[in-house]
């Protein structure tokens, strides 16, 4: 579902750009393990096969892999060999690992071209604060009180307008952004199970797990993600800069 949406924004920013010499690409919460790469090389092979159609020099292009420091950065860089011997390049192509939190600058001012990110914008800076007593659960569910919902969406709201702030000072004009994100399709009912039932399993788990093994008093923590609304389940931003 997600392919041709990157394929055509690819296509287009690379075209709008007057085909450069230099492409810098960034995906934000690229994980680690061979799937990290999967959409790397869908862009790297977009903008190659793209200079083929037109006749066009295809460009150096460095690809920008961010995730936290504790991801397993050295168990991605063991799949750089493999990742290059898929794409189409005839010129080099360079991958390099970016620590740190996305929620927060991390390039020179209007240096990238393309942004992506799949499934990470969802998760929080950090758990909303002013929770209230949730009954043992983890997450917010259908018997939360209102208040902690209020809290998850003041603090998505909070997170994903510095990301796009942040962004926007790092993005080229005309730069192309494709983010997917988790999203829900109630609006009258936000405690719907739609969006916040596989917590709720995980928190009966946990519960009993622990109940299993001591009665003494239980500490629950708390997840911090939010799936914003949307009539789809899935949600695509395009946002282009100027």
């Amino acid at each position: 579902m997600t392919k041709p949406v990157l394929v055509k924004n690819t296509k287009e920013m690379f075209t709008n750009l007057d085909f450069p010499g230099y492409v810098k690409i960034a995906d934000f919460g690229c994980s680690s393990g061979q799937n990290t790469f999967l959409v790397m090389s869908e862009i790297v092979d977009t903008i190659n096969l793209l200079c083929q159609e037109r006749n066009q020099k295809q460009p150096e292009i460095d690809c920008c892999l961010n995730d936290l420091p504790g991801n397993d950065f050295n168990a991605v860089f063991k799949f750089i060999a493999l990742f290059k011997k898929k794409i189409t390049s005839e010129r080099s192509c360079f991958i390099s690992g970016v620590p740190g939190s996305f929620y927060s600058r991390l390039f020179p001012l209007k240096s990238l071209h393309l942004v992506h990110s799949v499934y990470s914008i969802h998760f929080l800076s950090k758990v909303p604060d002013r929770l209230e007593k949730n009954n043992m659960n983890v997450y917010i569910t259908a018997s939360s009180p209102l208040c902690n919902y209020n809290a998850y969406l003041n603090q998505f709201q909070r997170d994903f307008s510095t990301f796009l702030k942040v962004r926007s000072e790092e993005m080229v004009s005309n730069g192309r952004m494709v983010l997917t994100i988790m999203g829900r399709n109630t609006i009258d009912d936000p405690l719907y199970r739609d969006c916040c039932h596989c917590w709720t399993l995980l928190s009966n788990s946990l519960r009993d797990l622990v109940l299993e093994v001591s009665r003494k008093k239980i500490h629950i923590g708390y997840m911090f993600t939010y799936a914003m609304i949307s009539k789809i389940y899935l949600v695509m931003i395009f946002y282009r800069v100027f």
